[in-house]
């Protein structure tokens, strides 16, 4: 029975992956209790969201000049703490998704490298065989004429 080599690494990233979600819980807890995160980390994206995403509604319903009012703070201070956390985790997942691409890519190189090296040793090596043939061939040659240069024994 063969057994593959073990994805040690895949299962590295896949491990991030599941712990990325409780720390964003965790970031998004320190954001709500937190003053500081809380009004320049979390409301100013919140506030924007709400405002593009109610402008795409209005629009859609067909409400062209209609103002729309800014969330209040405790609702802007949960949805930011939210869109914090959805960031953390698509930030987290997009990373685990470039290293594991930059490790194939790597392990495709290296494959490749050792392909042409073999070419490489195998056309040397023909090379060499290939002149030990023709090398051959003129002592082959060499022989045959010596051989017939002797002169043929006769009857008697």
């Amino acid at each position: 029975m063969v057994v593959g080599a073990f994805p040690i690494a895949k299962l590295l990233y896949l491990g991030v992956r599941q712990l990325s979600k409780p720390v964003a819980n965790r970031l998004k807890a320190g954001a709500r209790r937190s003053e500081f995160f809380k009004t320049y980390i979390c409301l100013p994206p919140a506030q924007l969201y709400h405002w593009v995403e109610m402008r795409a509604k209005m629009r859609i319903m067909g409400f062209k000049g209609a103002t729309i009012k800014p969330l209040n703070e405790e609702a802007a201070a949960e949805l930011g703490a939210e869109l914090l956390g959805e960031t953390i985790i698509f930030l987290i997942g997009g990373g685990c998704m470039v290293l594991e691409y930059s490790r194939q890519a790597a392990n495709s190189r290296r494959k490749e490298e050792e392909l042409n090296e073999t070419i490489t040793n195998l056309q040397t090596e023909i090379a060499e065989l290939t002149i030990a043939t023709e090398t051959l061939g003129a002592q082959l040659r060499e022989v045959n004429r010596q051989l017939a240069s002797f002169p043929l024994p006769t009857k008697e």
